[in-house]
């Protein structure tokens, strides 16, 4: 199984075979990946980097977190995939899309890895950039689901 490193701060146009060099560079089976936006083709401002050899990841990190690329200071972390909370990808993007206010529904998104930053006290915890909006967002659901 390869390791996955997140890799944010992106620029919205940047070379991609470029970028896919420079982490090739660090050693072999190193790939790079960016997310790219469905509708428009545009670097959604992350990716991820699949590594063969786990010790090549510190390596990695080292080496670009916090480096300029097109004028931004690249995040790269290690990325850990998230786990399935037992029901269906189907079934969570249906209830993504009878959110308050009817209405068209929302576009359905594919799930992406959980990061795990540096600078979280442990992997559980959210990030303290997002408490406010966790809970706002945890409000709103308790909210829903209590009315239906």
């Amino acid at each position: 199984m390869s390791n996955r490193l997140y890799v944010g701060n992106l620029p919205q146009s940047f070379d991609q075979k470029e970028l896919e060099g420079l982490f090739a560079a660090v050693g072999a089976g190193v790939r790079f990946k960016a997310v790219l936006d469905r509708e428009t083709g545009a670097c959604r401002g992350f990716g991820f980097v699949n590594l063969d050899d786990p010790a090549l990841a510190e390596a990695v990190i080292e080496q670009f977190n916090g480096r300029e690329y097109g004028g931004q200071s690249l995040r790269v972390e290690v990325s850990e995939r998230r786990e399935s909370g037992g029901r269906n990808d189907r079934a969570e993007r249906n209830d993504r899309r009878s959110g308050p206010g009817g209405g068209n529904p929302a576009p359905a998104r594919r799930a992406v890895d959980k990061v795990v930053h540096s600078d979280a006290p442990n992997a559980e915890a959210p990030d303290p950039r997002w408490a406010n909006e966790l809970s706002k967002l945890k409000s709103l659901l308790a909210n829903q689901t209590s009315a239906v």
